[in-house]
């Protein structure tokens, strides 16, 4: 399967070598298994693992312990994304090297963008 967009009304509509574009205000936020965390998948590639979403963690919401599989990097678009290493905050960014582990919450919510080489495990 090629990458795609979750949830894009049109995507099955593309030639494959079309451009997409993502109107991601108008995406839905999807739920996660961990409360208040919501994910807008902006680009998933199923055969790689690569991808490239908006996650929005509410109010005092926690990501459990996981590993970066391979190198991840996230740009805070709004509040602070807070780990055991430092905080992180709007127009910054920060990158984790592939096997780096960690836990991360929003003591006060944010949104991040993300880049993912492959999907992160999770110790939960």
């Amino acid at each position: 399967m090629p990458p795609f967009t979750p949830n894009h009304p049109q995507h099955d509509k593309l030639g494959p070598l079309d451009t997409r574009f993502v109107d991601a205000p108008n995406l839905p936020w999807t739920p996660t298994r961990w409360p208040g965390i919501h994910l807008k998948v902006l680009m998933t590639d199923p055969e790689t693992g690569i991808s490239t979403a908006l996650t929005k963690f509410d109010k005092g919401a926690k990501l459990p312990d996981h590993e970066h599989v391979e190198l991840e990097q996230s740009y805070v678009l709004e509040g602070h994304l807070v780990d055991e290493h430092g905080s992180v905050g709007p127009g910054q960014y920060v990158w984790r090297p592939g096997g780096s582990r960690h836990e991360a919450h929003a003591p006060d919510g944010c949104i991040v963008l993300s880049f993912f080489m492959k999907p992160n495990k999770f110790f939960d």
